[in-house]
């Protein structure tokens, strides 16, 4: 699944979008990836000098890659969104460097009427380099927006 595919699923976009590719999507699980280019502009300042990609968007790659697992596998109600409410057990285990891809895995752990219980796991060449829990569930889209 590319890029394309993936916007007509969620509805993230440039600057925010962090998943550009989807290598495998079953029930329960997504495998995903983001590449990194060198001159993305937030290495410029995120550190001066030691450019590394922030833990939190490693989160929000997880997160995004759930959202394209819930939309293909998963009925939404209508006028309710995925929303993420809750995160546990976050492990950063190394840096991730400009020019990096990174491989996002998540799986769906358990599943309770509106709520969906997730890991993530976030690597660079085969190490990892974040994990995660969290869980997703349906929020009313009308009383989001009159926030």
């Amino acid at each position: 699944m590319q890029r394309d595919q993936i916007e007509a699923l969620i509805p993230v976009r440039e600057p925010y979008l962090w998943v550009d590719e989807v290598v495998e999507v079953t029930p329960t699980q997504i495998h995903a990836r983001k590449h990194l280019p060198a001159d993305l502009p937030l290495f410029a300042g995120h550190y001066v000098d030691f450019p590394v990609f922030p833990g939190a968007l490693q989160c929000e790659c997880a997160f995004q890659a759930a959202a394209i697992l819930i939309a293909q596998t998963r009925q939404t109600t209508e006028g309710r969104i995925p929303v993420i409410a809750r995160v546990n057990n976050v492990k950063f285990r190394q840096v991730v460097r400009p020019g990096s891809t990174l491989d996002i895995h998540v799986q769906l752990v358990e599943e309770m009427r509106r709520v969906l219980l997730l890991s993530g796991r976030l690597s660079v060449d085969g190490q990892t380099t974040a994990q995660l829990e969290f869980a997703a569930t349906e929020a009313d889209q009308s009383r989001l927006e009159n926030r």
